[in-house]
């Protein structure tokens, strides 16, 4: 994995308007660039967030089909979530797939990091490969707007899904499944 560039900060010259909403922040600010421009942008702060792409020992991997509202449809992506405050990146994805997918796993990889709207977005996704998974017999209840479906896939299924992409998938669960697949040799 290629290393990251090291952080160039820009300076924050003052900001000019902010929402709060659930889980992001939206501001406009003025910017002074490394490249010394200054400029007004608006971004969204957002606490990061974990994913993961759990296999089971078979090689069937779980999928959630999940209604997102702001494309008004069902997307096909791996189980994810918010870091909540004081939360570490694994401890975040212990947590949602136990939630959201109803599995735990004992076997932990880890597969970097993605930045999925840089242009406007200050997230990191921490990716994971969860396996030795495991069903649990009670499902933790999860977060009361999420509507999602389990599926088990192979790995033909997924690849089918993204190639045709008549089922589309979310940008941080392609990238995740090309991590995957690249560190199992797939």
């Amino acid at each position: 994995m290629c290393p990251l560039s090291p952080p160039e900060p820009s300076e924050i010259l003052g900001t000019l308007h902010s929402i709060d909403s659930k889980k992001i922040r939206f501001e406009v600010n003025k910017f002074k660039l490394p490249i010394g421009l200054e400029n007004t942008f608006g971004i969204i702060r957002h606490p990061g967030a974990s994913l993961a792409v759990p296999i089971k020992e078979d090689g069937t991997i779980i999928v959630l089909r999940q209604y997102r509202f702001a494309v008004s449809r069902r997307i096909l992506e791996f189980p994810a979530g918010t870091l909540e405050t004081n939360e570490s990146p694994l401890t975040t994805i212990k947590r949602e797939l136990q939630e959201e997918a109803g599995y735990k796993a004992f076997q932990w990889d880890e597969l970097g990091i993605m930045l999925p709207c840089p242009g406007y977005s200050d997230e990191v996704i921490h990716l994971y490969l969860a396996r030795n998974i495991q069903a649990l017999t009670n499902k933790p209840k999860g977060d009361a707007d999420e509507d999602i479906e389990v599926l088990e896939m192979s790995k033909k299924e997924l690849e089918d899904c993204i190639e045709n992409g008549n089922e589309p998938l979310d940008g941080k669960s392609i990238t995740a499944w090309h991590r995957a697949s690249q560190f199992l040799n797939l």
